[in-house]
C-alpha cells in the first residue's frame, strides 16, 4: 500500500516516516531476489569491480544489512519481514571456512576491511534481535572472522574507522582487539581535521562527501553504540567532534539544492543519497543543532530526489538516477551503491521521535540566495532562491598537493561544481581556464596554490588559485581509478593565476598567464556543462546554450574574442547531449595580460547585468563596479 502524502506534516516533501518505511522495504525486497542459496552474497546484476565477484557479493549482503538494520532498530526489534533471519543465514554460511559462500577475510582482501565495518555496526545496532540469539559456534565463527582486522594495515583515510567500528564490536562481544590500534587510527582521525569542522579524506586536498557520510558519521555513532562508558574516546575529544559536525552541518545544509540533489563533486557518487548520512548521525546523537524538521527536509529532499528517478525493478545502480557504468571508480561493484543506506539511518529513529513528528522546515535556499565561504575546501558557496541551484566556485580542492604533477581530476579539479551538473567525460573540459598547446591539447592546473577565498562587502564574495600549468601524457597510467588525477610524461607550462568573484550567483572569471617556454595556441575559459535528452540547443553569435531546465552562458569581458558552444553525446550520467559554453583568444595570449569573463548558470530567470572592470595601474588589482553601485577590489596575484 502507498503511503499518502501529508503536505500539512511535510509541506516540502509530502514524506511521512511510512514514505522511507515502504521504500526501506522496497529496496531491500528487490536486492532480496539477488540472494544466494546460502543466504552470504547478494549478487546484484551489473559489472563486476576490480576485486571481482565474490567481494561484489559480499558488498551487496554487508550494505543491504546495513538498511535491514536501520529498519529493526527503529521499530524496537520488531521483524514481521523476517530479515534479520535472512542475515542471520548469510552470516552463518559467509564466515564458515568449509562453506561454497565464505567470505574473502579483512586480512585476505581489502574490500572485506570496508564491508566488516557494515557487518559490525549493525550487529551492535541489533544486538538484542540478532547477535544475541545466533548459535555459539556461529557467534565464534564471526569473531574469528572480525578478528583478522586486528594489526593489518589500514590506509590513513576514512578507512581507519572501519577498524575502529570492528574492533570494538570484538571488545563488545569479548573477541580479540588492540587498544594500539584504536589509538593509532583516532591519530590519524585528528590528522585529516580541518577548519570549519571539515575532514580532508587524506593528506591531499581531497574534500568530497567522505566528510560526511564517513569521517563525521563514524566517530559520534561510535561514541554512541560502542563506547557509551567512554573509556576509549575522552570526553574532550567527543566534545570536539560534536562541535566539529554541527559546523559542519552548517555548510552542508547549504550545498543541496531545492530539488534535494546533493552537490555532484567527488568521487563514489554512486552512493547518491548516503549525503543525508551526517544530517541524521547529529540528530540520532542529539549533537545537531539543526532542527529536527530541518533534518528530515534536507534528508527527505535527497531520497525524494532519487526515490522518483529510480530503476523500475527498484533496484540501486550503477549510476546517479539511472545506470551509467561509467560513473564508478574501480573498486564500484553492483553492491556498492547501497552505501546509500547510510542516508537512511534516520530509520533506526523511532516513529515518535521530532524528526519524525514535527512540521518539516524550508532549506536556506528555500528561504534566501546564499553566499558563503567555506575556507577548508576553497569553496564560494552561492545559491539563488529564485531557482534553487546551489553551486560553489572552487580555489582549493583538487585531490591533490601543492606541486602535484598529474592530471586534473574532473571530480575535484574544475572551477565549479553544482546539484544541476556534473563534469562530463568528454573532451572538452567544462569550468576551467586552460590553454590550448600546439597540437590542441588542453593544460591541467592541479597542484596550484590557494590565493584567498574570502566575502567582501555588498554580499559579494571571492577567491583565488595560482600554479604552474602542464600537459600530461596520461596514456600509459593504467592504475585503479580511485578519484585522482593520472601521471605521465610531463611538458611545463607557464604559471596561470585564476580569480572568480561572484554576485548573486553569478561569477566573474578572472585569468592572467605568465611567459610560456613552449608554443601555446591560444587560452580558453569554459563555462558550466548543460545536459538533456535532447541536444542543447546553442545561442547563435554567442557562448550559450539552454537545455528545458537550465541555461549555461559564458560572456567575454576583457581579452577574449570568439564565444563556442562544444556539444557532445554519451559523456554525462544527467542527459544524453551535453554542452559546454566558453571563450577564447584567436592566438597566444600576452604575458601578464588580464583576461575576464562572465560564467552564468541559472534557469532562464532574470540576467543581472555585469559590472564594468578597471585594472589598476599595477596590474595586479582589478576593480569591479555593478550598475546598483556595488564594487568589489580583488587582488590578482603576479
Amino acid at each position: 500500500m502507498t503511503a499518502v502524502e501529508d503536505r500539512r506534516l511535510s509541506p516540502y516533501t509530502g514524506w511521512t516516516r511510512g514514505h522511507w518505511t515502504a521504500l526501506a522495504d522496497r529496496l531491500l525486497a528487490a536486492a532480496g531476489r539477488y540472494r544466494s542459496p546460502g543466504g552470504a552474497r547478494i549478487d546484484l546484476p551489473g559489472p563486476a569491480s576490480r576485486n571481482g565477484r565474490v567481494s561484489d557479493g559480499l558488498e551487496g549482503f554487508a550494505r543491504t544489512f546495513l538498511l535491514a538494520g536501520f529498519r529493526v532498530a527503529g521499530e524496537g526489534g520488531a521483524d514481521p519481514g523476517g530479515l534479520l533471519e535472512h542475515y542471520a543465514r548469510g552470516l552463518a554460511a559467509g564466515t564458515d571456512p568449509a562453506s561454497p559462500e565464505a567470505w574473502p577475510r579483512p586480512d585476505e582482501l581489502g574490500q572485506s576491511k570496508v564491508e566488516a565495518a557494515s557487518i559490525a555496526l549493525v550487529l551492535q545496532l541489533t544486538r538484542p534481535w540478532l547477535w544475541d540469539r545466533l548459535d555459539d559456534a556461529v557467534r565464534e565463527r564471526v569473531v574469528a572472522w572480525l578478528a583478522t582486522v586486528v594489526g593489518q594495515p589500514y590506509p590513513p583515510i576514512n578507512w581507519v574507522w572501519f577498524r575502529i567500528v570492528v574492533e570494538s564490536f570484538l571488545r563488545e562481544a569479548g573477541g580479540p582487539w588492540s587498544a594500539a590500534d584504536v589509538e593509532e587510527d583516532l591519530a590519524v582521525h585528528s590528522s585529516l581535521r580541518r577548519p570549519g569542522g571539515w575532514l580532508s579524506d587524506g593528506d591531499e586536498r581531497a574534500y568530497d562527501h567522505y566528510t560526511g557520510w564517513a569521517l563525521h558519521l563514524y566517530p559520534l555513532l561510535w561514541t554512541h553504540f560502542f563506547d557509551v562508558t567512554g573509556s576509549l574516546c575522552p570526553g574532550s575529544l567527543r566534545h570536539r567532534w560534536a562541535a566539529d559536525l554541527r559546523e559542519y552541518l552548517d555548510d552542508a545544509v547549504r550545498l543541496v539544492g531545492g530539488d534535494g540533489s546533493p552537490l555532484l563533486q567527488g568521487r563514489s557518487l554512486v552512493y547518491r543519497f548516503a549525503a543525508a548520512a551526517p544530517f541524521w548521525v547529529g540528530a540520532l546523537t542529539g549533537t545537531s543543532r539543526l532542527s529536527p524538521g530541518l533534518t528530515r527536509r534536507v534528508a527527505g529532499g535527497m531520497v525524494r530526489h532519487f526515490a522518483g528517478a529510480m530503476a523500475p525493478d527498484d533496484l540501486l545502480t550503477l549510476g546517479w538516477h539511472r545506470a551509467w557504468p561509467a560513473m564508478r571508480q574501480a573498486y564500484s561493484g553492483p553492491g556498492s551503491p547501497y552505501w546509500a543506506a547510510k542516508g537512511m539511518l534516520g530509520l533506526a529513529l523511532p516513529a515518535h521521535h521530532p524528526v519524525w513528528t514535527d512540521v518539516e522546515e524550508p532549506l536556506p535556499i528555500e528561504t534566501d540566495d546564499v553566499a558563503r565561504v567555506v575556507v577548508a575546501p576553497g569553496w564560494l558557496v552561492s545559491g539563488r532562491r529564485r531557482d534553487g541551484i546551489a553551486l560553489v566556485v572552487n580555489h582549493g580542492t583538487d585531490h591533490a598537493r601543492v606541486g602535484d604533477q598529474r592530471s586534473d581530476s574532473p571530480l575535484y579539479a574544475r572551477l565549479g561544481y553544482s546539484t544541476a551538473t556534473v563534469p562530463p567525460l568528454g573532451s572538452v573540459p567544462d569550468n576551467t581556464v586552460f590553454l590550448l598547446d600546439a597540437d590542441g591539447r588542453a593544460s591541467h592546473r592541479a597542484g596550484f596554490s590557494t590565493c584567498y577565498a574570502t566575502e567582501l562587502p555588498g554580499g559579494v564574495l571571492a577567491a583565488a588559485s595560482r600554479g604552474r600549468v602542464r600537459w600530461v601524457d596520461t596514456a600509459g597510467d593504467d592504475s585503479p581509478d580511485h578519484g585522482s588525477g593520472r601521471g605521465g610524461p610531463v611538458v611545463p607550462g607557464p604559471v596561470l593565476t585564476v580569480a572568480s568573484v561572484v554576485r548573486n550567483g553569478v561569477e566573474v572569471r578572472l585569468a592572467r598567464v605568465g611567459g610560456a617556454e613552449v608554443p601555446v595556441r591560444s587560452l580558453r575559459l569554459s563555462g558550466w556543462p548543460v545536459s538533456g535528452a535532447a541536444r542543447p540547443v546553442a545561442e547563435p553569435g554567442v557562448a550559450a546554450a539552454r537545455t528545458p531546465d537550465l541555461r549555461s552562458e559564458v560572456r567575454p569581458l576583457r581579452g577574449f574574442t570568439t564565444a563556442e558552444v562544444a556539444v557532445e553525446s554519451g559523456v554525462s550520467p544527467l542527459g544524453e547531449w551535453t554542452a559546454i559554453p566558453f571563450v577564447a583568444t584567436d592566438g597566444p595570449p600576452e604575458p601578464g595580460a588580464v583576461f575576464a569573463a562572465v560564467v552564468v548558470l541559472d534557469r532562464d530567470g532574470p540576467d543581472h547585468p555585469d559590472p564594468s572592470l578597471a585594472l589598476a595601474a599595477d596590474g595586479h588589482h582589478v576593480t569591479l563596479t555593478w550598475p546598483d553601485g556595488v564594487t568589489a577590489e580583488v587582488p590578482l596575484p603576479a
